[in-house]
């Protein structure tokens, strides 16, 4: 059953293919029905869909074509779906049924089907599929059996979206056997028991198969349903048949593009038919139907220069082009376009539309030449510089910046053949640097005129040429500048023999000034590390000031560098430098020496050789081979020694007696080298005497010895050691012994019964209780140990003891002895005699000074007297009341 707005499709019940019994399958190219029945409205609108036949070709291919018989009203699809043409009112058909063909060209073939139209009001038939069953077959035991037939079911076509009446029914299933039993029939499947379940319904009695609610091909195009018939007991009754549902799709999707926005690039200046991009929409209904068929087109063109259709695309593809020419990247830089989709193959009247947009941006190309921007550069330089940027060269390019179309490259074509220019390019103005690269000279050449040339990093685009701005003419001035005197050769080598005597004239150094302006020149001495040498200040003449010797340190493989100085008097003064080089030929004026300077020999002749050889400041020939002989005296030298050769450069000194006594010995040896002028010189050999052991070696003893200390030297040295510790012992002894004396001199008393630190209490008869309570804070100083430092300087009380050195009091002893008393006792009384400021003074009392800012007088300012008369004690009795006693005994007061 097919359905589209109030139309309906009722499908018959065809059996397309029979397979009886259990024989072979016959395949027969069919339509799946013999008729098709469409219920529509009476006004069908142009491209509406009505229905969709079905045909199986048994595999005859593609040379199969559907054919409308009413081509003005009706078109039918490769695929079988029937379309109106055009608008038509189905009543002025008057029951006119649509022919379709299916043809085969190569064969000749046709079949044929018809397509009924039936208004709303017509009675609604719907298919029916029964379970077939052959005829009853009698054996030969008399037996009687039904043979089952298999079928081919042909698909049931359901539209998408239905807006029909639900459940909308589709097909009745009927099995022949309910006419002798009671059946019950089922659909099992998705859609049905299966996700998603409750799409499909069958009446368990009538076996109706209706759909629910409305279908969408997007989500599932396809069901497959199995038909199940049996008794009221669960018995089947017949064997399952499939049922095929396909979901007829509606067109009820717009394309969608894959991009909203798309972008695409296009060589400026390219010709027709040059791709640009290529975009894409999706349709989710049916692709193999009109519904999912797209067609491309561009609506609009901005800008629409130069032409309004610059560009075109594939319809079918969305493949776009350039159309036209003239895309000139410096005039129009991007294009957009607006692409629109439409499917049903592109139908304006019934299709679903969508846009979006492409932007297409020129892809700069070398078509633009740089011009200079004038024809004339000037500039000017300093001579002998180099790496300094002359002027700047300015162009125009019409490219885009920062393209190698736009990058500007400069060449010079004349004027500098000797390579003293380059021309590197700003990155970010695109200037041209002219640089001087080498030095120029003024006195060559004062003006230089180039011709430079202007081009890209890319060649330009065929068809473009070179403006004549794009070459210009640069005229560099040179700037004439005092230039260094410059010595020739330099360095400057000169050969002579060492020991030259001073005074005597080595060679003529001099410069000559590259300037041509007749300046004079004077030279000095820059460096010469042995002070040999002295240069004419006009002249350039150098001459010695003491001997030249080859073997002096500041002599390196027999050269000597010296470096002068020329000056000219330009303005501003020039300099320059000159190394002269004086290589020193050798003399035979240095005498050879043994070496080495120091030997070792056991006092026995076995194991008793010492190779020996000479060593001689000057080269050969004025060096080796040597003559070695042992000096004549002292006569006891070539008694006890001998010399054997060796070779020409060694010799062998060895023992000549049995034995020798250990010791040092000085042996003379006279050696004479090999020089023109041979020269001798008697040199010592120092050889130690030892005792060996059996490898030959000294022992230690004896290497001690024959360093020069003997045994009483030993000893000695032992001596003072041992002096030195007992003076070290004894002095410890006495510090430890000075120590306890001072220890045992101190007064040994408990703390608490020191009379200087504390207030006694004595028994006292007079005063009463009221005496004792006494106030100690008038007795207490705070400043008891910093009173020196928080004193004002030259400020001082009548009453405060001079400034002497304190005497030193004897220490108290943390553990006295009663014998030690006395002794502590006559010490504080010589102490406190010789104390000129302990108060009083014929006492032999010692008080601590507590220091001074104390709010009572000092004690010091009371004296002794033999009446009290001339004593004003009235003052006393301002002090409080533990002193109103003291004034009442002292002040005369008769009560």
């Amino acid at each position: 059953m097919y359905r589209r707005g109030g139309a309906m499709l009722t499908l018959l019940a065809a059996l397309q293919v029979v397979v009886w019994g259990e024989g072979a399958t016959l395949c027969e190219p069919a339509f799946t029905q013999p008729e098709y029945s469409v219920i529509v409205s009476d006004v069908i609108t142009e491209g509406q869909a009505l229905l969709k036949v079905s045909f199986v070709d048994c595999g005859r291919g593609s040379g199969l074509r559907f054919e409308s018989g009413d081509p003005a009203d009706f078109r039918i699809g490769a695929d079988g779906t029937v379309y109106a043409a055009r608008t038509l009112h189905l009543s002025e058909r008057k029951g006119q049924s649509l022919k379709i063909r299916m043809k085969d060209a190569e064969a000749q073939e046709v079949w044929l089907t018809h397509v009924s139209f039936t208004l709303p009001n017509t009675p609604k038939q719907v298919p029916e599929i029964v379970f077939p069953w052959r005829s009853v077959v009698v054996g030969g035991d008399g037996s009687v059996s039904r043979v089952k037939r298999d079928w081919v079911i042909p698909p049931i076509n359901v539209p998408e979206n239905s807006r029909g009446q639900f459940p909308e029914e589709l097909v009745k299933i009927r099995s022949d056997r309910d006419k002798i039993n009671t059946l019950r029939y089922s659909v099992t499947g998705p859609g049905a028991d299966q996700t998603p379940t409750g799409l499909f319904i069958i009446d368990p009695i009538t076996g109706q198969l209706s759909v629910t609610k409305p279908l969408d091909r997007e989500q599932i195009s396809n069901f497959h349903l199995r038909a199940h018939a049996v008794d009221i007991n669960g018995n089947q009754m017949e064997n399952p048949i499939d049922i095929v549902i396909n979901v007829i799709d509606m067109n009820d999707n717009r394309p969608e593009f894959s991009h909203q926005i798309w972008n695409g690039t296009v060589d400026e200046g390219a010709k027709p038919g040059s791709f640009v991009m290529t975009v894409t929409a999706q349709d989710k209904d049916d692709p193999n139907t009109a519904n999912g068929m797209l067609r491309y087109k561009i609506l609009s063109q901005s800008p629409e220069s130069p032409s309004t259709n610059m560009f075109t695309i594939n319809n079918k593809t969305g493949k776009i082009i350039t159309v036209a020419a003239g895309l000139d990247r410096e005039k129009v830089s991007q294009y957009t376009l607006i692409i629109q989709a439409t499917d049903m193959e592109g139908n304006p009247m019934y299709g679903l539309s969508n846009t979006a947009t492409a932007i297409i941006r020129l892809l700069d190309v070398n078509d633009n030449a740089p011009e200079f921007t004038r024809e004339t550069f000037h500039g000017e330089v300093p001579e002998n510089r180099v790496n300094v940027i002359v002027t700047n060269l300015t162009v125009t390019d019409k490219d885009k910046p920062g393209t190698p179309a736009w990058n500007a490259v400069y060449r010079i074509t004349s004027g500098d053949p000797t390579g003293r220019f380059s021309i590197p390019t700003d990155p970010t103005t695109n200037e041209g640097l002219i640089t001087v690269v080498k030095p120029i000279d003024f006195e060559m050449s004062h003006l230089y005129t180039l011709i430079v040339v202007a081009e890209n990093e890319v060649p330009l685009v065929g068809g473009i040429h070179r403006t004549r701005q794009s070459t210009a003419t640069i005229s560099i001035r040179i700037i004439d500048v005092n230039e260094s005197p410059n010595f020739d050769p330099n360095p400057k080598q000169v050969k002579l023999d060492e020991g030259l005597p001073a005074g005597s004239t080595l060679t003529t150094f001099t410069a000559h000034d590259p300037d041509r302006q007749g300046q004079s020149i004077r030279y000095s001495k820059l460096f010469d590390p042995a002070n040999w040498l002295e240069i004419d200040p006009n002249s350039g003449r150098i001459s010695t000031i003491t001997l030249l010797d080859r073997e002096s340190p500041y002599v390196r493989n027999n050269l000597y560098n010296a470096t002068f100085m020329a000056s000219d008097n330009g303005i501003p003064p020039a300099s320059g430098t000159g190394t002269l080089q004086i290589y020193l030929l050798d003399i035979n004026d240095n005498a050879p020496r043994v070496f080495p300077r120091e030997a070792e020999v056991c006092e026995r002749p076995e194991p008793n050789a010492i190779n020996i050889t000479a060593v001689d400041g000057d080269l050969s020939p004025n060096a080796g081979p040597f003559a070695f002989e042992l000096a004549i005296r002292p006569s006891d030298v070539r008694r006890n020694w001998t010399l054997t050769r060796l070779s020409g450069e060694y010799v062998q000194l060895s023992l000549k007696i049995g034995y020798l006594h250990s010791g040092v010995y000085e042996v003379p040896i006279l050696i004479t080298d090999s020089g023109n002028l041979p020269m001798a010189n008697t040199s010592y050999l120092r050889v130690k005497v030892c005792q060996c052991d059996h490898h030959g070696d000294c022992v230690d003893m004896e290497r001690i010895m024959a360093a020069g200390l003997g045994t009483g030297a030993i000893i000695a040295i032992l001596i003072c050691i041992i002096i030195l510790l007992v003076l070290v012992l004894l002095f410890v002894m006495w510090m430890k012994r000075r120590d306890k004396e001072r220890q045992a001199k101190q007064l040994l008393i408990d703390p608490e019964d020191d009379v200087r630190d504390n207030i006694l209490k004595y028994d006292e008869e007079g005063g009463g209780e009221e005496d004792q309570d006494y106030d100690l804070s008038q007795l207490q100083q705070p400043d008891t140990l910093e009173h020196d430092l928080v004193k004002p300087v030259g400020i001082r009380r009548l009453d405060e003891r001079p400034l002497h050195p304190e005497p030193s009091y004897p220490l108290r002893s943390a553990a006295p002895h009663p014998g030690d008393i006395g002794d502590f006792i006559h010490e504080g009384l010589k102490a406190a005699d010789t104390d000129p400021t302990a108060p009083p003074y014929d006492s032999l009392l010692v008080f601590d000074y507590e220091g001074s800012g104390s709010t009572a007088g000092s004690l010091s300012s009371l004296h002794s007297s033999s009446s009290g008369g001339d004593q004003d004690y009235d003052y006393l009795s301002e002090w409080g009341p533990r002193f109103r006693k003291l004034a009442d005994m002292y002040g005369g007061n008769d009560d």
